[in-house]
């Protein structure tokens, strides 16, 4: 059902988001919540969005609305008898100020995200990449949510004892408040390999093979498998586990939950199992019902097949309080809750504390990670190869003594747009959170470094072995898009209208722009109607050059501009993708390994060379921006 709610203006007018900064939200049309037996609200892939988007009306709700918006729901459900639970898949960390400003990181992190009362919680991969990280899951998240952190495929060596163990418990078994539907639950991550030495990733099929697993399939009092994970739904590892289970429970309901690719996406495996992954960065409160669920022992085995009985719903719930009055039954006056509002001031005060609103520059027009395509002047991509680096690098020591380079950069490095508008410290963080610094390979023939690229970004050996090893180089939502279509002739266009993709802009000049989600169940999944946005391909990696220049850093050839080929130059490279460069040199037949690199500037990430042009380039004119 959808209702037209532009008269309520005047209503929105009055509505703030938590979040002093945050824009109000904009008058859309909606569709309602299908509320069900046994409903659940999922978030996935926060990355520290806890604050809510300052910068966009439609996602300006904040962590602490969340929290009061679940208890209202937590109330519909003890009044009518139904259940909810809440349910996280991981990557809460690394993308946002509230998280990654702070020294040791997420020091007023952990205290926000555990106000939520989330029944079923696991771990990204983002929380394993460093070993604080993950070491900060297991003395925080894992206590913080304890009993409901569930780790199937996980372990830690216990930084205290130095002993290999679980992150969590492996599974769990429990009966929900108000009807005692009975619930076994798996939480899982996808097949990682770039973590940290303190943890072990098992791989999921080795996991579905173990006598526990096997043992905890066989439970014969259950109502409902819950599979939750940051896996994403159309995955092998969940293939797996779908084929592992069924080959067990055949005709017990499944309900599966994903992450990491930064999608919307809804997945029909068979009449009795569905799958919901909800989005990124706080932008969507996934909704999934259920009805027709046998719960407390009443469940009858079917001795022949019959017309299902179950029926699902889902719904992909824009993050902002309009959405939220709406979808609650509240109003301006009456929907924030006094745990809710205690949240928001928590937030508030670790902003001011950060100094996240601290301006280094004004951006002058917005940059886009897929929204324009690649190159173009619009594309933070083009921005970083034609401006950021060759500025940045042309001031290092190598550069100033004469030698040239090739500087390469991955483009899943950087996380989120810029704005027209204030660059904030924060806007550091959001744009690219990540550590790795800058290596370098010096010498290397330039008839073999113009190479690189090409072998980076296009499929070959060195692809075969970035997938095979499930890692990404791109942004996430580029791998999604290509896992469900074929690309299209044009590489930089990403013409996907398929599950979770968002395509071409509309012609309703009357809707915002925003998600418009196609998957197994239709189009109306949104809650908020809007005219859909072109999103484009991006490559794997980019690059620069430094003392000479290039056409661009274009993803099939190399093209100097304007000068002799270099002879030789230092290939720099972000230290992410290391291993891959040098895979890259060794495949064209250049024998360099890890003792071959150096930090070519010490002390810079790709955070801080960023930081450093905008101070330089983006000065701040008066009090605001223009």
């Amino acid at each position: 059902m959808i209702l037209r709610l532009l008269p309520l203006l005047a209503f929105l007018g009055a509505a703030h988001g938590a979040q002093p900064d945050a824009p109000s939200p904009i008058a859309a049309q909606l569709r309602d919540l299908q509320w069900g037996q046994l409903n659940f609200i999922h978030t996935t892939d926060i990355h520290g969005w806890l604050g809510g988007h300052l910068q966009e009306p439609s996602y300006s709700a904040d962590w602490g609305d969340y929290v009061s918006f679940t208890k209202h729901l937590h109330d519909r459900a003890d009044a009518d008898g139904s259940d909810l639970l809440l349910i996280d898949t991981g990557d809460r960390i690394e993308g946002n100020g509230l998280y990654d400003a702070s020294d040791p990181k997420g020091q007023y992190y952990f205290d926000i995200v555990k106000q939520a009362d989330i029944d079923l919680i696991c771990s990204g991969n983002h929380e394993l990449y460093k070993k604080n990280s993950s070491d900060g899951e297991f003395r925080y998240t894992v206590p913080n949510f304890k009993g409901n952190y569930i780790a199937s495929n996980l372990d830690i060596y216990n930084p205290d004892t130095g002993k290999l163990e679980p992150l969590a418990r492996r599974f769990k078994t429990f009966k929900t408040k108000n009807q005692g539907i009975r619930i076994l639950a798996f939480g899982f991550i996808f097949d990682f390999t770039g973590n940290a030495n303190n943890t072990v990733v098992q791989t999921v099929e080795d996991t579905v093979k173990t006598e526990w697993f096997q043992e905890a399939l066989r439970e014969k009092d259950i109502d409902l498998i819950v599979v939750f994970g940051h896996v994403a739904i159309r995955s092998k590892e969940y293939s797996l586990i779908y084929k592992t289970i069924r080959s067990v429970q055949w005709d017990t309901p499944i309900q599966f939950f994903g992450g990491h690719t930064h999608i919307r996406d809804y997945k029909v495996y068979d009449s009795k199992s569905v799958a919901l992954e909800s989005g990124r960065y706080m932008e969507t409160l996934g909704f999934m019902s259920i009805s027709g669920l046998s719960s407390g022992g009443s469940k009858k085995r079917l001795s022949s097949p019959q017309k299902p009985s179950l029926t699902f719903s889902r719904r992909y719930i824009d993050n902002n309080l309009f959405s939220l009055y709406h979808h609650s039954g509240k109003s301006n006056e009456t929907f924030q809750t006094e745990h809710g509002r205690n949240v928001s001031a928590q937030i508030n005060n670790a902003r001011k504390s950060l100094k996240l609103d601290e301006r280094r520059g004004c951006a002058p027009h917005d940059l886009w990670v897929n929204r324009a395509p690649y190159p173009h002047k619009q594309s933070i991509f083009t921005w970083l190869e034609k401006e950021v680096f060759p500025n940045h690098f042309k001031h290092s020591s190598r550069a100033k003594g004469g030698n040239k380079a090739l500087v390469i950069s991955n483009t899943g490095a950087m996380r989120f747009d810029i704005f027209k508008g204030p660059f904030t410290k924060d806007t550091e963080f959001l744009v690219s959170p990540f550590t790795s610094g800058f290596s370098y390979v010096k010498d290397v023939p330039f008839k073999v470094a113009k190479q690189l690229l090409k072998l980076l970004n296009n499929e070959g050996p060195i692809m075969d072995e970035i997938a095979r090893q499930n890692l990404m180089l791109a942004p996430p939502e580029r791998i999604a898009g290509r896992a469900n279509v074929e690309a299209s002739d044009d590489f930089h266009h990403w013409n996907v209208p398929g599950p979770g993709a968002q395509v071409h802009l509309g012609d309703d000049k009357t809707l915002t722009p925003g998600y418009t989600t196609e998957d197994d169940a239709g189009s109306d999944g949104d809650d908020t109607v809007h005219s859909t946005i072109s999103f484009y391909n991006v490559p794997n990696c980019i690059q620069a050059a430094v003392g000479f220049e290039l056409s661009h850093g274009n993803a099939s050839e190399v093209v100097v501009f304007d000068d002799e080929e270099p002879e030789k130059v230092d290939v720099v490279y972000n230290e992410f993708i290391e291993s891959w460069v040098l895979l890259a040199l060794q495949y064209l037949g250049q024998k360099y390994n890890e003792s071959d690199t150096a930090p070519y500037v010490e002390g810079q990430t790709l955070t801080t060379v960023i930081t450093d042009w905008v101070e330089a380039n983006w000065d701040v004119a008066g009090e605001e921006c223009p």
